[in-house]
């Protein structure tokens, strides 16, 4: 069996995508935002008093450790979605919105293919190329 280009369904993906680094820093943000635990202390720090809170008030409301929330902080701030400032003894940590709308525009900017059954449309072996 040969495969005639002509004869398939949709062209060969040669769109220009992104570049190694760029995918890298991309899926480190995903990756934060991949544990429950972060995505709450994300969504408490924005609620926070002029979009900040300090982490000695992130513990309680998660039911952890300081030493753990400390952890997920940190994850978060090496992943560029929280900013982190020291005061004294504490540190207060603050919301990157800019990094958090350019991971949602990433999801978003996905590019779907141009053919196949359609959201509300069933696979059937024939649309799948199943023969």
């Amino acid at each position: 069996m040969t495969d005639d280009l002509s004869t398939t369904c949709c062209a060969p993906a040669v769109q220009a995508s992104l570049d190694v680094r760029e995918a890298e820093r991309i899926a480190a943000g995903y990756r934060a935002l991949g544990d429950a635990t972060r995505l709450r202390l994300l969504a408490l720090v924005a609620a926070g008093d002029g979009g900040e809170a300090c982490v000695c008030d992130l513990t309680e409301p998660v039911g952890l450790s300081q030493a753990t929330v400390s952890h997920h902080l940190r994850l978060l701030v090496e992943a560029g979605l929280l900013t982190r400032e020291r005061r004294g003894t504490w540190s207060y940590y603050s919301v990157v919105t800019s990094r958090l709308d350019e991971l949602g525009h990433q999801l978003l900017a996905v590019p779907t293919p141009p053919c196949g059954p359609g959201p509300t449309q069933t696979a059937t072996p024939e649309t799948a190329g199943v023969r």
